[in-house]
């Protein structure tokens, strides 16, 4: 094959590669929520549309301030009949949620801190960041903690949640 040949294969090739990811469908915001003792709750972008939006101002692991929008993890649990307010106390109290990651990352939290009768830890199911859309090394969906210190509870590419009793 002689060089034209080949540089133009190669430029075919890019360009058809280039096509395939114009056309390939954005990922889903998609998150399943295993309550415990329960049925899990898949919601998909519609569920979380209907959920309450909210926004927060919030540094990154950039150092920089980032608005984002989402729902709130409270709203999440709340949508899966997990307890919460006065019917949060006993048994209900050794509750934790499990949130958890494509890429196998996982962080925890009690419900007692994430209600607002308790410790009102807020917490975001994000889906913007800046008002665009997250990107495919954030999202679709990322959970958000603008009041820890440091952001490592701030898990990217949430699949799940799952409410857990401690033993």
């Amino acid at each position: 094959m002689n060089a034209r040949r080949l540089t133009l294969l190669l430029i075919l090739v890019a360009a058809l590669a280039v096509a395939a990811q114009r056309s390939a469908p954005a990922q889903q915001a998609t998150l399943v929520v295993k309550a415990f003792g329960g049925q899990p709750l898949t919601l998909g972008p519609q569920d979380l549309a209907k959920l309450t939006q909210v926004k927060v101002n919030a540094k990154d692991h950039d150092g920089k301030d980032h608005e984002y929008g989402g729902v709130s993890l409270r709203d999440v649990l709340t949508k899966a009949s997990v307890a919460t307010g006065h019917d949060l106390r006993g048994k209900e109290m050794a509750d934790y949620v499990v949130v958890e990651a494509s890429d196998g990352y996982h962080v925890v939290f009690s419900l007692a801190e994430l209600d607002p009768e308790f410790g009102n830890t807020q917490v975001i199911v994000a889906e913007s960041v800046d008002g665009q859309a997250l990107g495919a090394k954030e999202g679709p969906l990322r959970l958000v903690v603008p009041g820890d210190k440091r952001p490592a509870r701030w898990v990217r590419m949430v699949t799940g949640t799952s409410v857990v009793r401690a033993q």
